[in-house]
């Protein structure tokens, strides 16, 4: 939860970062009212007709072969569509994020600077100019920052975000703008401190997450009722990535599962978004049967990541049959990510098992095998490094990390910190006891641990001590004691050189600011 990844995490997101979620359930009324709407010759370039419609809505629906084959027709029909060229970097984007392969991302990113020459030179007196500009460049921006090519995602960003400015001031009245402005306040107004922030800050780009927030609200509750209900899902599909993994927000499962229920259950899009947003929240249950219960067959485009979100899912239960996902994520994922964080994962299932031979194995693959583009799997490298962690401290993490907190509980309740033997241990201890006892609403106990967590692990390297402020202050916060929720977000901002830091330094600032307000 404390990673900061800049994309969805597809991750939807670890940056989510983990973007783009969209099916068209009115495409009978949209080519007659979209059109009505404006003026016939205001889009003499740019025909949004029910052909690109259905390549859209098979993109959202990560059908990407049927959405080749509109586009292959509209080429035949209209080659002079520059809807054509957003339709193919969709395309294009959705292949990354599925596949998450570092030799797909090399041999695609040449297509953006030919796809906006044909769009730049075309009907400037369309809305749909600028806007499927500022697309591109914002859909390219967050796969070159899947790929740590921070500068090129800081310039695609100011470039977007200034041709959406311009967009929004030539046409006021285009909805879709606040679309992009809104992922782009949002990720800004909270994104960790690094070589992307600094570089946008010579741009005076920074942001505003509450704006961001504003826009997709306003969005989501008003697209329906409109002309634009065709970009509804795509809308729904940034909000939830925003709520879950940039704001962190404890709203971000009521929302999601309440602005998807209108998607349509072919999508494998939805299947994905719901899921993730469920694991991320403690809905496994509900996880597992959206999984269970996920579209398949050769039409859809192969997505390895969700065989490993269901090994995680049953994990989280302390089901060990989970190694069958994520054996399957091994064998079938040609992407880049997640490789050292599954092979940690099918080492605790050996700890569990207690088979230890088998645990050095997957460790040693941990360590050696895959890459460190995310920050799941450096967090993997890191604990792989580390001595084996106790069994009953793993089940609580794991436990929580489900939503299975009574069970959580119980793993901890025999034991007390003096019974470990290692100052991270010990740690580990007060902060799973402080996570659990804080989502069940028992805040004094909760505080209790947290402080301890701090007063244990305040110069240690790990994360325990520094999120433990971190949630000390939201404690706080909403027992509306200004005060002390200062205090404890200034702890965790002020503890250095842990894991996690920028994520959980973010948040507290995030903290400070709403105290502010």
């Amino acid at each position: 939860m404390f990673k900061y990844e800049f994309k969805w995490p597809l991750n939807l997101g670890n940056l989510i970062r983990k973007y783009n979620s969209l099916m068209i359930k009115s495409l009978r009324l949209i080519p007659v009212f979209f059109l009505l709407s404006l003026p016939l010759s205001l889009f003499a370039n740019f025909d949004f007709n029910a052909n690109c419609l259905n390549a859209y809505k098979s993109i959202f629906e990560l059908k990407l072969g049927n959405a080749k084959a509109y586009i292959a027709t509209e080429k035949k029909l209209r080659p002079n569509n520059s809807i054509i060229p957003l339709l193919e970097n969709y395309v294009d984007y959705f292949t990354l994020i599925t596949s998450e392969s570092k030799a797909d991302f090399d041999r695609l990113k040449g297509n953006k600077s030919a796809r906006l020459d044909k769009i730049s030179d075309d009907d400037e007196k369309s809305p749909y100019c600028l806007y499927a500009q500022a697309e591109i460049n914002l859909q390219w921006a967050l796969i070159h920052g899947r790929y740590g090519e921070y500068f090129n995602a800081a310039m695609e960003i100011r470039k977007a975000n200034n041709q959406l400015l311009e967009n929004n001031k030539k046409f006021p009245n285009f909805q879709l703008n606040l679309k992009g402005l809104g992922l782009i306040n949002a990720v800004l107004g909270n994104l960790p401190d690094g070589a992307l922030k600094s570089t946008l800050a010579t741009f005076g780009i920074k942001g505003n997450l509450q704006s961001g927030l504003n826009m997709f609200e306003k969005l989501a509750d008003n697209l329906p009722k409109s002309t634009y209900d065709p970009f509804y899902e795509e809308v729904v599909f940034y909000y939830a990535y925003v709520l879950t993994d940039v704001a962190h927000s404890p709203s971000a499962y009521a929302k999601t599962m309440k602005y998807t229920e209108r998607i349509a259950d072919t999508s494998l899009l939805k299947s994905y978004l719901q899921s993730y947003v469920c694991i991320k929240n403690g809905h496994n249950d509900e996880a597992i049967n959206i999984l269970a219960k996920k579209p398949e067959g050769g039409v859809y485009q192969p997505f390895p990541y969700l065989d490993y979100l269901e090994g995680i899912a049953h994990l989280n239960k302390l089901d060990l049959s989970a190694s069958t996902y994520f054996n399957r994520f091994l064998q079938t994922n040609k992407g880049v990510n997640y490789i050292k964080d599954t092979n940690l994962h099918l080492g605790w299932i050996s700890l569990l098992k207690g088979d230890k031979s088998a645990y050095s194995a997957y460790i040693s693959k941990a360590i050696n095998s895959g890459y460190t583009y995310n920050e799941k799997d450096k967090q993997a490298q890191n604990e792989a490094s580390t001595p084996a962690p106790p069994t009953d401290l793993l089940k609580a993490r794991l436990l929580f990390d489900g939503g299975y907190l009574s069970k959580a509980l119980q793993t901890l309740v025999d034991n007390k910190a003096s019974d470990f033997a290692t100052d991270k241990d010990k740690t580990e201890y007060n902060y799973r006891l402080g996570r659990i006892y804080d989502d069940l609403g028992k805040d004094d106990l909760a505080l209790t641990s947290y402080q301890a967590t701090i007063n244990q692990g305040k110069n240690l390297k790990y994360y325990f001590a520094s999120n433990a402020a971190l949630q000390m202050g939201r404690v706080y916060e909403k027992r509306k004691n200004t005060a002390k929720a200062r205090e404890a977000f200034n702890i965790a901002i002020a503890m250095k050189n842990h894991e996690y830091e920028s994520s959980i330094e973010s948040q507290a600032k995030a903290g400070l600011r709403r105290l502010a307000n």
